[in-house]
């Protein structure tokens, strides 16, 4: 199972790449993944996201500032404490997340034309389980977007 695994992981990153040919001047994965998390999870504050990511509240810093040059994203103070800052998708970022996405949903919906109706059900319940246990939020659950 495991080796199935990491093999289909494979070729999930190979279709991530692809779907971010489109904007790779624009983002790298890992700042990819951050706006992804915004979407999914809504405005964050720095710590949140930086555990999200996997990353180091520092590294996430320069990330978030280089987004933040790139308009991908919105810094808010809460009112009355300005040490609590919130992150958010920008338009122009959340409008980057469903292009790629949009590309991305393209290719796999080729890649999965190629399975069995028989066997999607039990591959859809399986990706679906695998997804909760990894704690990613189901896409229709933040396809809508969030309000920031």
């Amino acid at each position: 199972m495991i080796d199935a695994f990491i093999s289909a992981s494979r070729a999930l990153v190979a279709v991530a790449v692809r779907s971010l040919a489109d904007v790779a001047e624009e983002v790298t994965l890992t700042q990819y993944r951050t706006l992804v998390v915004l979407a999914s999870r809504g405005p964050q504050r720095l710590t949140e996201l930086a555990q999200a990511v996997g990353v180091t509240p520092a590294t996430a810093t320069r990330m978030c500032d280089r987004l933040l040059a790139k308009r991908l994203i919105v810094r808010r103070t809460e009112r009355g404490d300005r040490r609590n800052v919130r992150i958010s998708l920008s338009d122009a970022g959340r409008n980057l997340v469903a292009v790629v996405t949009s590309n991305r949903r393209r290719e796999i919906e080729q890649i999965v034309g190629g399975i069995t109706a028989a066997d999607r059900d039990v591959f859809v319940k399986v990706l679906e389980r695998f997804t909760l246990a990894a704690g990613e939020v189901p896409e229709q659950d933040w396809a809508s977007g969030w309000a920031i």
